[in-house]
């Protein structure tokens, strides 16, 4: 088919709808309320979000960030100004601890941070008939910041007979991973907090008591007060001072419903990060509007259940209004959401919205980390979409998946689209290849072979166009035939597809799986052959994802490898690296020899602490006789 017949087939499909309809395309912003519509060449449909409406309900929320309609950005602290009388109107809380346990902030407690100096809490045990006999209060921020000092004073008049004369200063980064660990827990009748002493004083006697803070992030402030021996004590104000910016600050979008399901396009954003400060971005797509499972105990033994008592699945108003004893945890649900993708390169300003098919949900998160005097701000996040998609469904797997290294190879891409009547429908395919390929040979279409065009080939990959009207037979194979060489061992083609007529349409992501029945390969990844020499012959994992929720499931990974031609016991390790090759941690690995070895990873780093979701590098590496030996593999951390 020549490259007129091929224009007269592209319309001719376009006049009988299956092709879908020109005006696809639909752009979505959040923030940047000010700025113009975007432009782009072409009809599109514009979507206004704003940052404030992140909504608990919608699976959206933030902490510790100033927010506009124009930008967000972690809050920053005064050191000049006393934090005690605005926590409660900012998502801080004050607790008080009586005798059923901690409970909300006494009115009594109320001249602690009134601002007034001539009112004063005192400290004559008037207070035992309700409480303990001492004084504990939780200055809770609802968030981790670097506190500075911290400061308190009895009134004037008495500031040299009712100086308190012992008492400690606790801190709390709210960490629930953390407790059992710190120095002491402090409560009643099973309601206990667990804290780190930063400052125990038992024979003070200075009336206006200025305290530093260790320079660690602090989410919570305990005050205890003890009886004194030589008379009342009192305190007219309790004063917190903090500094810089909130060291951790959150964003994460409401699920963003898109209509029905869309091709997922580009993901691009406006803002500014410091040097010593980081933004990580994040997306998830899904086919419905929760992206995780609720579970009830259903008190038969430790049975889990995820309906309710009206045999209904649980949603999460459903599962907000158990009781707590009912409430047996909330889970990622695998089976209609991805998993939060790896954070984008923030200074590359934009990418490819993650997602194995279409999906009709997306959801993004922001997270903030910053140092004392570096932070960041983002202005907005502004994705595109193709609605209908591309095509309901593109699968594609290559062939062969092993290849030597370094050598030219003949391989096969092969894609079976189902595309409904309504999709717009695709004529170009973009697949992606480690190096400039050798050579573009064939494309064949239900096994017949069809005049195609090479429209580009770069070090990045190539562009064939054929077509469209073949393409929309919804079960014909389309296979494309080229040379390239492979120099790493896991290297993916993947690939995309797209309608040369449409420019301003999205590229469609092809979803690796079953395209071929007559073939048994399903991936777009590709394996090194010919490693038959190498001391690591399989290095295999449970599972890609690993969830360290205690469900039971995924909790940890397996990790399991074969090692030959080894002389004796020899030195291994098993490192887990961050993808910008940070050491993070590693798992105990005991002397080897030839045979099959596993061992377990539960998501912790060197410290103990679960490492925050994302993706990350398990490095084996073994001490042949003719060197050191290593394989890779990444996994998945999501909870």
């Amino acid at each position: 088919m020549n490259h007129f017949s091929f224009l007269r087939c592209v319309l001719f499909a376009m006049a009988l709808g299956w092709v879908g309809v020109a005006n696809a395309l639909t752009i979505f912003r959040i923030g940047g309320e000010s700025l113009p519509r975007p432009e782009v060449g072409g009809d599109f449909e514009f979507v206004q979000l704003s940052w404030g409406e992140a909504d608990e309900a919608r699976h959206g929320s933030l902490e510790l960030l100033e927010v506009s309609p124009d930008y967000i950005k972690p809050r920053e602290l005064d050191p000049s100004v006393n934090l005690t009388p605005s926590l409660e109107g900012s998502g801080g809380q004050i607790l008080a601890l009586g005798w059923t346990g901690w409970e909300r902030r006494l009115e009594e407690d109320l001249v602690f941070f009134d601002e007034d100096p001539s009112t004063a809490y005192l400290g004559d045990g008037h207070f035992a008939a309700h409480a303990p006999p001492q004084k504990h209060l939780i200055f809770d921020f609802g968030g981790r910041f670097l506190i500075q000092r911290i400061r308190f004073f009895p009134r004037e008049k008495h500031e040299h007979d009712r100086f308190i004369q012992k008492f400690v200063i606790g801190i709390s980064d709210g960490d629930p991973l953390k407790d059992g660990t710190r120095d002491r827990n402090f409560g009643t009748r099973g309601h206990y907090v667990n804290f780190d002493v930063a400052h125990e004083i038992t024979e003070n006697t200075v009336s206006d008591i200025t305290l530093e803070m260790p320079p660690v992030p602090i989410k919570q402030i305990l005050f205890q007060g003890f009886e004194n021996t030589r008379g009342i004590w009192e305190v007219a104000e309790f004063q917190i001072f903090g500094i810089g910016y909130a060291p951790f600050a959150y964003y994460v979008s409401n699920v963003i419903d898109l209509g029905e399901p869309a091709s997922l396009g580009q993901l691009n954003w406006l803002g500014h990060q410091d040097q010593e400060a980081k933004i990580d971005i994040s997306m998830r797509a899904g086919g419905d509007d929760d992206p995780n499972n609720y579970w009830r105990f259903t008190f038969r033994g430790d049975e889990r259940t995820r309906f309710a008592a009206n045999g209904r699945p649980l949603k999460l108003a459903d599962y907000k209004r158990l009781e707590s004893g009912e409430k047996a945890g909330i889970t990622h649900d695998t089976e209609n959401w991805d998993f939060w993708s790896t954070p984008y390169d923030f200074e590359s300003d934009g990418g490819d919205l993650v997602g194995n098919k279409p999906h009709q949900f997306v959801q993004f998160k922001v997270d903030f980390l910053s140092g004392l005097e570096a932070s960041g701000q983002l202005d907005y996040l502004q994705f595109s979409v193709s609605i209908p998609p591309i095509a309901s469904e593109a699968l594609a797997e290559i062939e062969p998946n092993r290849a030597p290294a370094g050598e030219v190879t003949a391989f096969t891409y092969k894609i079976k689209p189902n595309l409904d009547s309504g999709d717009l429908g695709f004529d170009s395919i973009w697949i992606e290849t480690p190096a400039r390929a050798i050579g573009v040979d064939a494309v064949r279409i239900g096994g017949v072979e069809e005049n195609f065009e090479l429209v580009d080939l770069d070090d990045t990959g190539f562009t064939v166009r054929v077509p469209p009207v073949s393409i929309q037979q919804t079960e014909e194979l389309i296979e494309v035939d080229f040379r390239a060489e492979v120099f790493k061992f896991g290297t993916v083609f993947s690939g995309r597809v797209f309608n040369s007529e449409m420019a301003e349409e999205v590229y469609q992501t092809l979803t690796p799986g079953n395209a071929d029945d007559l073939y048994d390969g399903d991936v777009l990844r590709v394996d090194l052959a010919g490693l038959e020499s190498k001391t690591i012959q399989a290095m295999q994992l449970s599972s890609p994802v690993l969830t360290p929720n205690n469900d039971g499931v995924n909790d940890r990974v397996v990790i399991e490898y074969d090692l030959l031609n080894l002389a004796g016991t020899v030195p291994a390790s098993i490192n887990i690296y961050s993808l910008s090759g940070q050491r993070l941690g590693s798992v105990s690995v005991a002397g080897v020899a030839s045979g099959r070895f596993s061992t377990q990873w539960d998501g912790r780093d060197e410290s103990g602490k679960i490492l925050p979701p994302g993706m990350y590098i398990l490095r084996l590496e073994v001490a042949a006789d003719q060197g050191t030996d290593s394989v890779e593999r990444i996994v998945s951390l999501a909870y």
